[in-house]
């Protein structure tokens, strides 16, 4: 599809100047769907998201950190950048952005990234959730981000990523996961609850 005949407001990220479109931005452009039916959340996802900000309010030394959500926007590159649905930067890393009023995407990576599912179109992704998975985490990474945590409410399973170690972990998410400083959450207790 002609990209020039797709809204900017339904890219969801860039990628080496390449866009990933939202899931189901095609039925939008047929008018089957409002624009908002894609970009918004469900509600499982953003459930999740709810209790760890939660979690994370309660816990995280406030005047050290800062928690970006919302999708926030994390530029890696020219013609790269990435939506984020929890970041933790670290307040001092984001001191010109304040004292600039900056409005564009920031280009300091966060500490710490939290994912829960994923908004984007997979359909030009050989894999589909893996592949973008993948290659997210991997740029995210490779930009300096120390670790990235991924929850997916289909299979309840969450993907842990780190800087310093190659090898990946997947568990269940029944089981504790150290956010950052020691915060743990598990949110099939938080669920439960």
């Amino acid at each position: 599809m002609d990209r020039r005949k797709v809204p900017k407001n339904l890219i969801y990220e860039m990628v080496n100047s390449k866009p990933i479109y939202y899931r189901n931005y095609k039925k939008v452009l047929k008018g089957e769907l409002p624009p908002e039916a894609v970009v918004g959340s469900g509600y499982v996802q953003w459930k999740l998201i709810s209790i760890i900000l939660q979690a994370l309010f309660r816990s995280l030394d406030m005047n050290r950190y800062e928690i970006a959500t919302n999708e926030a926007g994390f530029l890696l590159a020219p013609g790269t950048y990435r939506a984020l649905d929890i970041a933790i930067f670290e307040k001092e890393k984001l001191r010109e952005y304040e004292e600039k009023n900056y409005a564009g995407y920031v280009k300091v990576p966060p500490e710490v990234i939290i994912e829960v599912d994923t908004k984007a179109d997979l359909s030009n992704f050989e894999n589909d959730t893996f592949s973008y998975v993948k290659e997210k985490v991997e740029d995210l990474l490779n930009a300096g981000v120390k670790k990235i945590i991924w929850f997916f409410t289909g299979s309840r399973q969450v993907l842990i990523a780190k800087k310093e170690e190659r090898d990946w972990i997947l568990s269940d998410w029944n089981k504790d996961v150290e956010i950052i400083n020691g915060i743990v959450v598990n949110v099939s207790h938080l669920l439960d609850k």
